[in-house]
């Protein structure tokens, strides 16, 4: 990991990245915009430490707080999630502007799913999806607590929807992955971590997205991403899907004063 790292960044921004991995991990939370007012945002007012400037609804925490005490989180007033997960928002903001049918395809625990409900314009289906039986119950429960309408939760392996055929507008699919963007929240995901093991979920990613390609319409989003860093499950990945299935790739519009680079 340190040899992949290293190459990729360079030594100078290697030497930053492993600084950063030692600092705990900021909180962060993203309102429901359904049921969030100026009362509601008061509340938290104390605790708030500045917005998320690539989600209109995110906030980072000036502390992690005990959510599971807050009625508030268990009302679905808001959703603990990583900032970093919340940039799905310049995809759909940018591209998705008309009703679509729209598939989340790993979608347990339900973060990006309530995402997505907050931002697709009205009239628009959300198929909910995860293969996993008892991580599909917690996506319905995040779901429901939620509140919004136009939605459907399926238990199903990928292969399941080929049958599909141009089906869905927008498909999103956050992979299972080699997990290297948990090192610094969960020390198990170091020990899990192996060569092998990047090489298998590279694999299982590349099968999961020639399952679920032919489900998408002509000229429809597909939206991959991982929570790791290496390019063999995210840029060499994205080349294959060019070179294998005919994808085209999308440039997502960044503020410079975001300090994301790509």
């Amino acid at each position: 990991f340190t040899k992949q790292m290293r190459t990729l960044l360079g030594d100078e921004d290697y030497d930053k990245f492993i600084r950063a991995l030692q600092m705990p991990a900021p909180a962060s939370v993203r309102f429901n915009t359904w049921k969030t007012d100026s009362l509601l945002l008061s509340v938290f007012h104390s605790q708030l430490d500045k917005e998320i400037p690539w989600c209109s609804a995110g906030y980072y925490l000036k502390q992690r707080l005990t959510f599971t005490f807050d009625p508030l989180f268990h009302a679905g007033c808001y959703y603990v999630q990583e900032a970093s997960s919340m940039f799905l928002e310049q995809a759909i903001r940018q591209y998705v502007q008309t009703p679509v049918v729209m598939l989340d395809l790993c979608a347990a625990p339900g973060g990006k799913s309530t995402h997505v409900q907050s931002l697709l314009p009205e009239g628009s289906l959300l198929v909910a999806n995860e293969i996993i039986r008892s991580r599909s119950h917690v996506l319905a429960e995040n779901l429901t607590k939620w509140g919004y309408l136009n939605l459907i939760v399926t238990n199903n392996d990928p292969a399941d929807f080929t049958p599909l055929t141009d089906f869905f507008d927008v498909i999103l699919a956050d992979v299972p992955c080699s997990g290297e963007g948990m090192f610094r929240k969960n020390t198990e995901a170091i020990n899990e971590w192996s060569l092998e093991n990047v090489e298998l979920c590279r694999r299982r990613q590349r099968r999961i997205i020639s399952d679920i390609w032919t489900c998408l319409k002509p000229e429809g989003i597909l939206i991959y991403s991982t929570c790791t860093y290496n390019t063999k499950e995210n840029e060499e990945n994205v080349q294959w899907m060019q070179q294998e299935l005919g994808a085209e790739p999308l440039s997502v519009d960044i503020s410079d004063h975001w300090n994301i680079t790509g």
